[in-house]
């Protein structure tokens, strides 16, 4: 049974799952009586629904349940990408040191011992929950921005999280697919992770299709030992986007001069773009104009230079 009663959208919310939620009427009433509103959850089925539909701040997880016990609904919780990120606190009685280790083999966050001291919980859930907002702060961020963004565990490859814009990406290069661009993505994380590790230095990878190249960068790793990888591509369309956005032109004198970049003629140009060479000197004229140059080679150069500026900002 799940209890939503005092749900509110503005406060942060608690979901407690124990099969005998009398036992914890003390820590509800001092949730409450905090600022948290309370959901309640008297077996893993019921907790697993209430996760994945209302998105707890912070899920108290009893151990020992009839049916499916606390450590499964951790490891199911933890194995779909929209709940992993839930921090989970067992609750147990137990105080024997191989349960302990299961639960953090699980995915928990952390576990406090019954009867559970109503004072202890609301320290720690207020620790756990300042430190799962900063990390939402800090991929609402990247998400606002437009970065392409993954979070990869080093030890099995496995996506913890990704922006949008890195979402698009992985699907438009079929990345998760495929398992052996996958492996190959793990095996150059594993010695990325090194790399970073013995000198700070960042460590990139390339996959290479018809169309163009997905390189990852490795970027940092987090306290919780995620690897932030961050995607940009390679290819035509996505060098003159660069040049529309680092430039302020419009798509056509982009494309322009995207191709007096590779050195191609005005006819050449005109080829590929479907227009006339006198067309084409029309917008390479508008080119000059806005960046300020009066030829060909000083419009490349300057637009390289500003290119590769507008890149390391946004990296």
């Amino acid at each position: 049974m799940i209890n939503q009663e005092n749900l509110s959208s503005s406060s942060d919310f608690v979901l407690i799952v124990d099969d005998v939620p009398e036992n914890l009427s003390v820590l509800h009433d001092a949730l409450e009586e905090t600022g948290y509103a309370v959901l309640v959850a008297t077996d893993g089925s019921s907790a697993l629904t209430s996760a994945r539909q209302t998105m707890p701040s912070i899920i108290l997880l009893d151990a020992l349940m009839p049916g499916m016990d606390g450590f499964e609904v951790c490891r199911m919780l933890k194995s779909d990408i929209a709940t992993r990120h839930i921090p989970v606190v067992f609750m147990t009685g137990l105080s024997e040191a191989e349960h302990v280790v299961k639960a953090f083999a699980a995915g928990g966050t952390d576990y406090v011992t019954k009867p559970v001291r109503p004072t202890e919980v609301l320290a720690r859930i207020a620790t756990h929950m300042q430190s799962s907002r900063l990390m939402s702060q800090a991929r609402s961020a990247l998400d606002a921005f437009g970065r392409a963004t993954i979070a990869l565990m080093p030890d099995s490859g496995e996506l913890v999280w990704q922006t949008p814009l890195a979402r698009s990406l992985m699907a438009k290069y079929a990345i998760q697919s495929n398992p052996e661009t996958m492996d190959a993505i793990q095996k150059w994380l594993e010695q990325a992770v090194m790399v970073m590790t013995d000198s700070q230095e960042t460590a990139v990878h390339r996959i290479d299709l018809q169309d163009g190249s997905l390189v990852f960068r490795l970027f940092e790793m987090t306290e919780d030992g995620e690897c932030l990888i961050v995607l940009h591509e390679e290819s035509d369309t996505a060098q003159i986007e660069t040049l529309i956005h680092a430039l302020r032109l419009t798509r056509r004198e982009a494309e322009v001069l995207y191709w007096v970049i590779l050195g191609k003629t005005n006819r050449d140009i005109g080829d590929i773009l479907g227009m006339s060479p006198r067309t084409v000197n029309k917008h390479l004229e508008h080119v000059y104009q806005k960046l300020n140059v009066e030829t060909r080679t000083a419009a490349a150069a300057y637009a390289m230079s500003k290119v590769r500026t507008f890149k390391a900002t946004s990296r």
